[in-house]
């Protein structure tokens, strides 16, 4: 290898290959990201940094990348599956989950918090990066942040996009949540509404099983409001301008029985 090569390393990886020209590390196999790949380099070649120096979130891909986490200053690796091989034991610490199907989310933190204790950065992974490692993160983030479950997590989604959990881990996060911070209280419920049948939006007005009166005007068996007794009162003895002795004698016959019939000079 010429010097110039050797005073020149790459500038992500650290080792000596032809980057420019797009020749393959033979240490770490990192090489130069076409263009559609160059925002997702973050995802691909190095593990996704959660807290700032501290916690890194990763796929076993990035976990056997040896040189590469060397390189951002990893010294020890959670491993959250236990199929997942332990690869280089003489250069980090490793902790390995035990359990397949429940995630000991307080063995995990017990580690992750001995890491911060000592100012180690350390990298959580699964076989992809995307539901056993991240819970873990998730978990961390909520016992030793103080973090709900819906901040925690849109924390590392944001961070790590391809973030997928399954629904029983989820469902685990949840209870776990719920041992942290206990039931959750004063939370705003959903209206459950009822199926939408006619039938059934009545809003305070008769149901359909209730027969609605039906309405009885214009039926010759009701008295109009309008229907009362006629005055027995001749017509031509409402006369505008009668004097008062003439109301007087309308007074009096109206009152005598067919007061209608009877003359006003008694013949």
């Amino acid at each position: 290898m010429r010097k110039r090569e050797r005073e020149n390393p790459c500038g992500v990886c650290g080792h000596y290959h032809k980057y420019e020209e797009g020749e393959v590390c033979g240490v770490c196999g990192h090489r130069i990201p076409a263009s559609s790949e160059k925002l997702g380099i973050q995802t691909s070649a190095f593990p996704s940094e959660v807290l700032p120096e501290f916690l890194y979130l990763g796929s076993y891909d990035n976990a056997s990348r040896a040189e590469l986490l060397k390189t951002q200053g990893i010294s020890r690796i959670l491993n959250t599956v236990p199929a997942c091989q332990n690869l280089y034991k003489n250069s980090f610490t490793y902790y390995c989950l035990q359990d397949e199907k429940s995630l000991p989310f307080d063995d995990a933190i017990q580690f992750l918090e001995q890491c911060e204790k000592d100012k180690a950065r350390v990298l959580v992974h699964c076989m992809s990066g995307k539901n056993r490692s991240p819970a873990i993160v998730i978990a961390y983030l909520m016992k030793c942040k103080g973090w709900r479950l819906a901040q925690s997590y849109q924390w590392v989604k944001d961070r790590r996009p391809s973030v997928d959990l399954t629904s029983a881990v989820h469902q685990q996060l949840q209870e776990y949540e719920q041992k942290i911070f206990g039931a959750i209280e004063n939370a705003p419920t959903l209206p459950v509404f009822p199926l939408c049948y006619s039938s059934q939006l009545a809003f305070n007005f008769p149901k359909t099983i209730d027969p609605v009166p039906v309405p009885t005007f214009n039926m010759t068996t009701t008295t109009f409001i309008f229907d009362r007794p006629a005055l027995n009162i001749p017509p031509h003895e409402f006369t505008f301008g009668a004097g008062l002795n003439e109301k007087k004698m309308l007074d009096i016959g109206s009152s005598l029985p067919n007061g209608n019939d009877t003359t006003m000079d008694g013949s």
